[in-house]
């Protein structure tokens, strides 16, 4: 047999193929939801070009789009995007809930992994400019209440000292659904960095355990070497009339721990979240973690990590 002919077979193969994988087609539903964002129509318009066909049931199929086998990918990052957030369903989600997942996107924009750099190849005018970014982080500003001496605040406080001055009888440590158990030894740890977030009207201390004080002495933090533990530390923001700032209630302490083995699905870190003084373990899932690494995915070149540590 000729290589022309040879040649020939293999390509009208290839062509089978491709018209045979169009028939299989992954669903992509597009249900009514429970409720759109409500935004200014600057803001609407930004999230809708940005961010919707992934981020919603309005999800709107270009020609190419629906090709096999990109086709299939366009779905696997629909499904993926809705289960992160979904514009649709935002009257479901509590108002503490919203402005954290506003935060989450306009941070995943301003990092630039959204919108996905694939996506954006070819469709341009989902891409978010400078400009665009700011009129997000303006609309982001209004949902915080930055009143000074907030009253539920204070009492909240008042009410966690009262509780510490009668401790409960000692219990077995907390542990997360992935195996992480609490380490109430962070409190003994250096800290390393400080971070606010406004979005929520919180105040956090990272810290890190001996591995993580060495590694940055050494300037080896990028990976950070096995063993590392990061505690992030959170509590409410009290600001009086003067503007000064303090720490108010405990909020909720989250764990990094660095191990490229036991942690490889979540590319090399366990996350662990324990919230309010009765230390509550974070997630309905086991699953939780990849919510945590999805968060940090933007700082992949960094290790992952958000923090910057202070020099020693």
């Amino acid at each position: 047999m000729s290589f022309k002919k040879i040649s020939v077979n293999i390509i009208a193969a290839l062509f089978i193929c491709f018209v045979l994988i169009q028939f299989i087609r992954p669903t992509i539903s597009h249900p009514s939801g429970t409720g759109d964002i409500q935004a200014p129509v600057q803001v609407k318009a930004i999230l809708q070009r940005a961010c919707y066909d992934c981020h919603s049931n309005q999800t709107d199929l270009r020609w190419y789009d629906q090709i096999q086998p990109v086709y299939w990918q366009v779905a696997a990052h629909v499904k993926a995007g809705r289960k992160g957030l979904n514009f649709s369903d935002w009257k479901s989600m509590a108002k503490p809930d919203q402005q954290a997942k506003l935060w989450e996107a306009v941070n995943q924009i301003a990092e630039g992994a959204m919108p996905i750099k694939s996506y954006a190849m070819v469709h341009p005018s989902a891409k978010v400019s400078a400009a665009d970014l700011q009129v997000l982080k303006a609309y982001l500003l209004t949902m915080v209440n930055n009143k000074p001496a907030d009253t539920s605040k204070t009492n909240a406080l008042e009410k966690q000292y009262l509780q510490q001055q009668n401790p409960h009888p000692a219990t077995p440590l907390p542990t997360a659904l992935n195996g992480i158990t609490y380490i109430p030894d962070y409190k003994n740890w250096q800290p390393i960095s400080t971070t606010d977030r406004f979005d929520n009207g919180t105040m956090r201390v990272i810290f890190g355990n001996d591995v993580a004080v060495k590694a940055i002495k050494d300037g080896h933090i990028n990976p950070w070497p096995n063993g590392t533990i990061f505690a992030k530390v959170a509590w409410d923001k009290l600001s009086d009339k003067d503007g000064n700032t303090k720490t108010g209630a405990f909020k909720q302490v989250e764990y990094m721990i660095k191990d490229d083995q036991k942690y490889a699905s979540t590319k090399g870190w366990g996350f662990a979240r324990f919230k309010t003084p009765k230390m509550v373990p974070y997630g309905k899932t086991v699953m939780f973690a990849t919510e945590c690494i999805n968060c940090h995915r933007p700082m992949k070149d960094n290790d992952f990590v958000f923090t910057e540590p202070l020099k020693f």
